[in-house]
């Protein structure tokens, strides 16, 4: 499939898990990409693994000024953008009263404040273009989940974006859409220590009921989201988790 065949997409967390899935995806059917993380080593890997259809962009999230300029350079390098993919995230575990203002300020600067100043800075430009915004939430956004609560916290908020600025935007053509994955074979989930202390039982509601998704297959829904197929999908969230949040 060519279904980004002239198209240019930005994607925040491409150094590596799904956001690099996502970026190779893109350019595999042909979109040009802009893959941005605080990773350089990392973001060299993705653009080796894509080729000359990837640029590397080193961007903090966190930073709205930098969101801003990442976007700015975007469209300088490329002239256009078609779909912006914000992706970019951090997790840790801890009990609620372990939780330091820093590691709380933190965790919602980079999971949901970026993906809010990314988006403003974008929208603009995909307004002209008609474009598409793919959010990456969390199930941690859908349900509760313990010994995760600025991470939840801030999933649920990238949730409520996501259907605020769909509805904002419905009629200028602008389609603004999210995914909820559960457990996915990343670095992330691979370096998760729960806390000294946990209770087992809660930690086993977080278990999905099937093996753990790969990173291609969220990327192979962000494709679809992201493509002209999902046309009439906006303000809509994909729960990806294997069943985790159905009951």
């Amino acid at each position: 499939m060519r279904r980004f065949e002239s198209r240019f997409a930005l994607v925040t967390g491409a150094a590596a898990g799904i956001g690099r899935a996502t970026a190779v995806r893109l350019a595999s059917e042909g979109a040009r990409v802009f893959a941005c993380d605080v990773d350089d080593a990392g973001l060299a890997e993705t653009v080796a693994a894509i080729g000359d259809a990837a640029v590397a962009h080193r961007l903090d999230v966190a930073d709205p000024a930098a969101c801003r300029a990442a976007v700015a350079a975007c469209v300088a390098r490329f002239g256009r953008l078609d779909v912006l993919c914000n992706v970019a995230g951090i997790m840790n575990f801890a009990h609620a009263t372990d939780i330091s203002e820093a590691d709380w300020n933190r965790m919602l600067a980079v999971n949901l404040s970026g993906v809010f100043w990314m988006s403003q800075a974008a929208i603009p430009h995909l307004l002209e273009t008609r474009g598409v915004i793919v959010n990456m939430a969390s199930a941690a956004g859908v349900k509760g989940q313990a010994y995760t609560l600025p991470y939840s916290v801030a999933k649920a908020g990238v949730i409520s974006l996501t259907r605020c600025l769909a509805l904002e935007y419905a009629k200028r053509g602008l389609r603004v859409v999210a995914l909820a994955p559960g457990g996915v074979k990343t670095q992330l989930t691979a370096s998760v220590k729960f806390p000294e202390g946990f209770d087992p039982a809660l930690i086993q509601k977080l278990m999905p009921l099937m093996d753990l998704a790969t990173p291609d297959e969220i990327a192979a829904a962000v494709a679809y989201l992201a493509s002209s197929e999902a046309r009439y999908v906006n303000g809509a969230v994909l729960n990806i988790d294997g069943g985790q949040t159905a009951g």
